[in-house]
């Protein structure tokens, strides 16, 4: 794996608060003016250490999503929807996940990795409700609706997808 980039931008406004945040394959570092160097190289290491902590938070393995669907589908489907299986799979460009009813199996994109949990919940709840309705019509809405973040998420989902094609994509 290649070296991190890293930017360090510094503020004078900024009197003692620290904070990070990744922009695409680069990290930026945000540190006060008044900073000493070795004090910034300390604060620079304590957030790309924290940064990756709260990024394996959101790892989920494949026994975590289906546990997760599980759970979904208890609180949301009364645990009508019964997966067999969910697992992440790298070859979804264009779709965020997939569902095979007859199998009872429910695919999702290596690509929702690192997104907030509520999206991975709303696509899990997207294909959990294929398990029950096929098609799309106004029965599937209503119980994709049933989960809180749906409308969010969708339009999560649409704005990366916006951002990153030019072209909002599906589950």
């Amino acid at each position: 794996m290649p070296p991190e980039t890293v930017e360090v931008r510094r503020s004078a406004r900024r009197r003692r608060t620290v904070s990070a945040y990744r922009d695409g394959d680069k990290t930026i570092v945000l540190l006060p003016a008044g900073l000493s160097t070795t004090d910034e190289e300390q604060w620079v290491h304590r957030m790309l250490d924290r940064l990756a902590a709260k990024e394996q938070r959101r790892r989920f393995s494949d026994d975590d999503l289906l546990d997760r669907a599980r759970e979904l589908s208890t609180r949301y489907l009364d645990g009508r929807a019964v997966p067999r299986s969910v697992r992440w799979v790298d070859n979804q460009q264009h779709r965020w996940g997939s569902c095979t009813p007859d199998h009872a199996t429910i695919r999702l994109s290596a690509r929702l990795r690192g997104m907030p949990a509520w999206v991975v919940d709303y696509v899990i709840m997207h294909e959990l409700v294929h398990l029950l309705v096929p098609s799309h019509g106004p029965r599937f809405w209503a119980l994709v609706e049933r989960f809180p973040k749906a409308e969010r998420a969708r339009g999560f989902l649409e704005g990366f997808s916006m951002a990153a094609n030019g072209s909002p994509e599906e589950c």
